[in-house]
């Protein structure tokens, strides 16, 4: 506690402004807790950059915090890319303190003699991941907690690629903003290296959105009709205009959700993932005859999609369908187009299903599978140049078309959604259908995901704890099927329990494990890189035969995970 107090003790200093310093004492005076988790550890980077809630602190999103962590950037930057004017892309989303911190970002770099362009108003992730290349940047950064609670606000680091920062450059930056003390900042603004940007960027966004996401010509959105939701986020500025200027005609916009606001108000999480996110788009949908509903997260890199099943309900696909459906279809297409030569890939994560893998198999094209984020997708793409990437996802309802975006792109993956769902409309069946018929021919999967929270000191000793007991106890026996290999990414071994044989996972680092029995079932374990949780990832797996047993095989398959999980203690 004593070292607790003397961090905070240094926030009383006057390299803090007095609104900083009055909030710090009055911690110290009155609310011992709440101080020790502002400072109990720094804000460091995780799978999703830097991301918490804000107030003052070590451990929280402010000004401080943001700025120190510039200033590591733009020392870094100056350190290692030799040339005359860096430059570097600022956009931000939706959030309470986003425009204001994204001021204060931009005012460190050009204080460092740094470019910027600083999009006028809010935009969506995937447009800033875009615009670095466009602009031919050095960095870019995003303001965002995604679809984080209200409270949140976080921060992103983009390299000159359009990826988010992986090895070496992260943790070279990492080293920078540790050896920083928060009194090397410089805060004064060179004015005259901050340019607004928007309409230009925007409009060349949205043409390669179109471009990538666009399916064929023959396609008929016209008779597509679709509900559409930004959850009071970025989305609402690129979507309805990229759906525009494809050709769809027939979009209706949840206007309840259409203004963007960082407290959310008509959701209880503007997560897309969660039904209930969706349930005015879905609503809206059963009342207007709706085909499709798709809804996106605050700063729209993510999107969730509801389509009519075989009874005309309304259902919510999880990530790991979307993705399947939207690279079966890529790849039809590059097959049609007489593109698929044996030097094209597409892109996947450890905890995505691997259903995806049996499908770009079957076109004779490859996936490769990196670690959870899509920084190791984009990664993928500059490490493998002589290739051409088709498509990538990954479970938690992100997917990227083309190379053209380095970052999971809301825009194209909403207008491929739409170019599936109209093309099977057109052609006497649906998005649904689709997905029945790539279970038909390959297997039926089934994905589940919990999140377990565990908050402060206490509970990342917890979730540690959990990952020990995993680690050091292996289990034998998932359901009555015999554990076959226990993946530890973070030993960078794959053991296989039945022989004993152990062998290496050439892949980075990563505190992740993933069990596989004998007959498929997988179970992965990871700590979030942004949240005070520990996630875990459940695919089951049978034959399907005809397309009408789907709904009993989905059942079973559900009831075989709700086993696991009361196996496992997880509920």
């Amino acid at each position: 506690m004593d070292n607790i107090l003397d961090k905070a003790k240094q926030w009383l200093t006057a390299t803090f402004d007095a609104e900083t310093q009055t909030e710090i004492q009055e911690l110290i005076s009155n609310n011992p807790d709440a101080l020790a988790d502002r400072f109990y550890k720094d804000m460091e980077f995780g799978t999703g950059g830097m991301r918490g809630v804000m107030g003052a602190g070590t451990n929280r999103i402010n000004k401080y915090t943001l700025g120190r962590a510039t200033q590591g950037l733009s020392n870094y930057l100056i350190e290692n890319v030799k040339k005359e004017q860096l430059s570097v892309v600022i956009a931000y989303d939706c959030r309470h303190n986003s425009k204001k911190f994204a001021k204060v970002v931009a005012d460190v770099l050009s204080a460092n003699n740094i470019k910027v362009f600083l999009f006028e108003d809010l935009r969506a992730t995937p447009e800033l991941s875009f615009a670095v290349r466009n602009l031919g940047c050095d960095a870019g950064i995003v303001l965002t907690a995604s679809h984080n609670p209200p409270e949140y606000n976080g921060y992103k680091v983009y390299w000159a690629d359009g990826g988010q920062i992986v090895p070496p450059h992260d943790g070279g930056i990492i080293g920078k903003v540790n050896a920083l003390d928060f009194s090397e900042i410089k805060f004064d603004a060179n004015e005259n290296l901050i340019e607004v940007i928007g309409k230009d960027v925007d409009d060349a966004f949205i043409e390669a959105s179109v471009k990538n996401g666009s399916l064929s010509d023959k396609v008929d959105r016209k008779n597509l009709k679709i509900v559409f939701t930004s959850l009071h986020g970025t989305s609402i500025v690129s979507v309805p205009d990229a759906l525009a200027k494809a050709g769809y005609t027939d979009v209706h916009i949840v206007e309840e959700q259409r203004v963007p606001n960082g407290d959310f108000p008509t959701v209880k999480s503007p997560n897309p993932e969660e039904p209930e996110a969706l349930k005015m788009a879905t609503d809206l949908a059963n009342k207007i005859g709706a085909d499709i509903v798709i809804g996106t997260d605050p700063d729209c890199d993510r999107l969730g999609v509801a389509i009519r099943d075989l009874e005309g309900n309304m259902k919510l696909m999880n990530g790991n369908q979307t993705m399947v459906v939207m690279t079966e279809f890529l790849l039809k297409k590059w097959k049609e187009e007489g593109k698929i030569n044996g030097k094209q890939f597409v892109g996947s994560t450890i905890v995505s299903t691997e259903l995806v893998n049996d499908v770009a198999a079957t076109y004779g094209v490859d996936t490769k599978v990196g670690l959870t984020g899509f920084k190791w997708i984009a990664k993928m793409v500059r490490d493998f140049p002589e290739l051409d990437f088709i498509g990538g996802g990954e479970e938690s309802f992100g997917y990227m078309v083309g190379g053209f975006v380095r970052d999971k792109d809301a825009v194209t993956a909403t207008l491929l959604a739409c170019e599936v769902a109209a093309y099977a409309k057109q052609n006497g069946s649906s998005f649904y259908e689709e997905l029945l018929a790539i279970y038909v021919k390959n297997s039926y999967y089934k994905e589940h995901l919990i999140s377990i929270t565990k908050k402060g000191m206490d509970g990342a000793a917890e979730i540690q704890q959990m990952l020990s007991d995993m680690r050091n106890n292996p289990l034998t026996e998932i359901d009555g099927e015999k554990v076959e290999s226990l993946c530890d990414y973070d030993a960078s071994t794959k053991k296989n329990l039945i022989t004993g044989e152990v062998t290496t996972i050439d892949l980075p680092k990563s505190n992740v494990l993933i069990y596989q029995t004998e007959s498929g079932t997988r179970i992965a374990a990871r700590p979030s890189g942004t949240e005070p949780k520990i996630k875990f990832y459940f695919s089951v797996n049978t034959s399907l035969d005809t397309k009408e047993n789907a709904t009993s095989i989905e059942a079973a398959l559900d009831a075989k995970i709700q086993r696991i999980i009361k196996e496992m203690k997880l509920n």
